[in-house]
């Protein structure tokens, strides 16, 4: 599935990838790519809601151009079953 990242100077898609070398039950889910580069920028787990019980991807972003984002997916405007937006707060 492709996730979209936007702020102020930046726009990017990204891949987010099932982890097909997950080794335990703390390893990530899903992994994120960065398209260019091929290197892992994040990690993605699977999540349940405590007060929904409705599933959702837990994701941790890392790299030079925007630092450090936890966030959550979320479905994309447009409908898109394998288009994802994520929703995170700025911790500043």
């Amino acid at each position: 599935m492709d996730c979209c990242l936007r702020l102020r100077s930046l726009f990017r898609t990204i891949p987010v990838v099932p982890n097909a070398s997950k080794a335990n039950d703390e390893a990530p889910d899903y992994l994120i790519i960065h398209r260019k580069t091929g290197f892992e920028i994040g990690a993605g787990w699977n999540r349940i809601a405590r007060l929904t019980g409705e599933e959702y991807l837990s994701v941790k972003l890392e790299a030079p151009e925007i630092g450090v984002i936890f966030g959550n997916l979320a479905q994309a405007p447009g409908g898109e079953p394998n288009r994802k937006v994520i929703l995170w707060n700025n911790p500043a």
